[in-house]
């Protein structure tokens, strides 16, 4: 088997975007928990309960399990259970078994996003959950998606932290010469959790992504710069202008193009992870023709990232013990991502003390 990257439970996780989750049950998997997803009918809260019901552990997301009101209404006996968890009806009694209850989960919905605590929910601290703002700002547009992939969630986020693989792999969509060439700047917080990774390119070919959705027409000044909040949100702070025109000196980029690409990395199960993607821009924002062009070149870009890792996956798990990992400077964002996480996982495992 390929090395697993352990999971980091006490955090807060993506389990769907705002809009997959309405009045019909949805089942997610998320660090080999099974859950499920449903609003309240008049307030049109996010409810997550465990998806299994404790009679005969009928998945609460499959048909013909149902809602009645806020309540949960088991497909196979009738268990029926309210938005906490607790069984409020068993079939043939009045009295309603004391364990008869499944976990509830600590969720907030916020930037268009349903996150989820899948630890302690003692600890769970809606504050530490990091912004996307651009997902559901006046002003922005944005395509998203989501794809499972079935690859251990650290080879995703090895994956994004390096771009140079735009190159080789996105060729023809985001992928330039330039990118590989540039040499990256690495910084990292790892009290906070976050990785920053930049590439500042001056002179750069106009990748077609960007040539038929701009109309840029030549060279380009090209930035990329990441912002990785381990373990779930990565950010992608594209900006590309003309060669020649910078932002001014106070910040401001009337002439730049800025696209915010958006991934929340959440680990289904081991060798399994959900692939959250989306591009938000501020620019062309009546176009409909950009919006589905820039959709279906991502999702492209996206498929392609999905079968290389579905295969290194595969490749990795027929290597012979021991093998060793050539690492450049190339990877000092990845590494660096991996040393955080490894952290995440080793605190969560730590007891958690008492006040008296």
């Amino acid at each position: 088997m390929p090395h697993m990257t352990a999971f980091a439970r006490n955090q807060w996780y993506v389990a769907a975007y705002s809009h997959e989750v309405g009045r019909e049950l949805l089942g997610r998997t998320i660090l080999g928990e099974t859950l499920v997803l449903y609003r309240t009918e008049e307030e049109g809260t996010p409810v997550v309960l465990h998806d299994r019901c404790v009679h005969r552990r009928y998945p609460l997301s499959e048909a013909p399990t149902r809602l009645d009101g806020d309540r949960i209404v088991c497909g196979y006996h009738g268990f029926t259970y309210d938005t906490t968890g607790t069984c409020v009806y068993v079939p043939g009694q009045k009295r309603v078994p004391r364990t008869a209850r499944v976990a509830s989960y600590p969720v907030v919905e916020q930037d268009s996003l349903i996150w989820v605590w899948i630890g302690d929910p003692a600890l769970a601290d809606p504050q530490s959950i990091p912004r996307a703002r651009h997902l559901d700002s006046p002003g922005w547009v944005t395509v998203r998606g989501m794809e499972p992939i079935d690859c251990d969630y650290g080879l995703l986020v090895d994956n994004l932290l390096d771009l140079s693989h735009e190159t080789y792999l996105h060729g023809g969509y985001i992928g330039t010469p330039e990118v590989a060439e540039t040499p990256i700047t690495t910084e990292v917080d790892e009290g906070a959790g976050i990785v920053r990774v930049s590439r500042h390119m001056d002179d750069a070919e106009c990748p077609p992504f960007y040539a038929k959705s701009t109309g840029i027409e030549g060279r380009i000044t090209r930035w990329q710069d990441i912002e990785y909040h381990a373990p779930c949100l990565y950010l992608l702070h594209s900006r590309i202008a003309p060669v020649g025109v910078l932002p001014e000196a106070d910040g401001s980029d009337p002439n730049g193009f800025h696209t915010e690409i958006t991934y929340a990395i959440t680990p289904s199960g081991d060798g399994k992870v959900y692939d959250f993607w989306a591009v938000s821009r501020d620019w062309a924002t009546d176009d409909a023709e950009v919006t589905e062009f820039l959709r279906g070149n991502n999702h492209t870009v996206v498929m392609q990232d999905v079968t290389a890792l579905n295969l290194l996956q595969k490749t990795l798990g027929t290597e012979r013990t021991g093998y060793q990992e050539l690492s450049i400077n190339i990877d000092t964002g990845g590494l660096a991502a991996r040393r955080i996480l490894a952290r995440l996982v080793e605190e969560g495992e730590k007891p958690v003390e008492k006040v008296q």
